[in-house]
């Protein structure tokens, strides 16, 4: 009988890396076909409307841009922490934290010029996005306390808190329903195009994914993030402080996170609300993955979520599949990135052969 055990490789294939996003999607294609036939519909007509139909059309294609602005900065976020070896699952509370942030000071710079109070709006949302950070950064760096359970317990606090909020003194007075006051319309981001929801959001958005691309790949302080991800000991023994990076990384990683939650406040919902985020903060893991926690693959990733988040309700729409269909493909493209990622590094081969286990 063959026996098959795992090898790590020197390098991974140089082939691989720009081939994984296209693998991902063709294997997440024939493994959600049998979901679709089960729904009851042709696997290639609802692929048609997730992934073809939405491009066809300004306003689609508009929305498809709407979607991927949180998921351009919450995978940012996520990309930046892991590139470093922190393990941030912590995104959602943050963005939680900086919606808070954004709505409370949306309400109070209605008197200030409209660049004033988006700055006040953005500071505000970054500083309680970092602040949410801080904790888990200092149990992590201080007591080695591990950040995964940290980061993801505090995402249902947030959660709380913000329902707290809405249904105690900030529930809204004029309707009774559980959502904040609108903010200033000082303190809205402006659309980019008539008749669309896309809203400068986005260009901030795509900026700080430039700069965090430049900031990682072209400093000194982008390779030693780099090294205390790839090897702490090694960098440690380099002569830098890990702890400091580690603690940086994460911070940042929480006050991009908050920006996204500014985002969604100041350019679609103009209040806090429950559903001010479906998930924005996990769903920028996939795209952090998707992208193998490059830069330019989370802007690939973010897109094409993006894609599958509008063409999940036209598909729904149309051909009468569950309206879920989306986050199924989500979670089966995450778990095709996470197995394409092992071959990366590693690969099957017959027991005997190369080096012993």
């Amino acid at each position: 009988m063959t026996r098959l055990r795992w090898e790590r490789r020197a390098a991974p294939p140089a082939w691989l890396t720009p081939a994984l996003p296209v693998l991902a999607v063709a294997a997440t294609f024939a493994l959600t076909a049998v979901f679709v036939v089960l729904s009851g519909a042709g696997p290639l007509a609802a692929f048609n409307e997730l992934f073809v139909q939405p491009l066809t059309t300004r306003f689609t294609v508009l929305e498809i841009l709407v979607s991927a602005t949180p998921l351009l900065l919450t995978g940012t976020a996520v990309a930046v922490a892991f590139r470093t070896g922190y393990w941030n699952i912590g995104a959602e509370g943050q963005l939680l934290a900086g919606a808070i942030a954004a709505a409370g000071t949306g309400t109070l710079v209605g008197g200030l010029p409209r660049p004033v109070a988006l700055l006040a709006m953005g500071a505000a949302g970054a500083a309680a996005g970092l602040g949410w950070a801080l904790l888990p950064a200092l149990l992590r760096v201080r007591f080695d306390i591990d950040e995964v359970v940290t980061t993801l317990l505090l995402n249902p606090v947030a959660l709380l808190l913000v329902t707290g909020l809405l249904n105690g003194p900030w529930r809204d007075p004029a309707t009774g329903f559980p959502e904040s006051e609108r903010i200033a319309a000082s303190a809205e981001l402006p659309p980019l195009l008539a008749r669309s929801r896309l809203h400068l959001g986005f260009v901030v958005a795509v900026a700080l994914v430039a700069v965090a691309w430049f900031v990682t790949t072209r400093t000194p302080a982008g390779v030693r993030l780099r090294a205390v991800g790839l090897s702490p000991h090694a960098a440690r023994f380099a002569g830098i402080d890990v702890r400091r990076h580690l603690l940086g990384a994460a911070l940042v990683s929480g006050a991009i996170a908050g920006l996204a939650g500014v985002s969604e406040v100041a350019g679609i919902q103009y209040r806090l609300t429950e559903g001010v985020s479906p998930g924005y903060g996990y769903t920028g893991i996939v795209v952090a993955t998707l992208g193998a926690l490059s830069l330019p693959g989370v802007a690939f990733g973010a897109l094409l979520l993006g894609l599958v988040n509008v063409g999940a309700g036209t598909a729904g729409r149309r051909l009468g599949v569950p309206s879920q269909l989306g986050q199924v493909v989500q979670a089966t493209l995450l778990l095709v990135v996470v197995a394409l990622l092992v071959l990366r590094r590693y690969r099957i081969v017959r027991a005997g052969r190369g080096a012993r286990p």
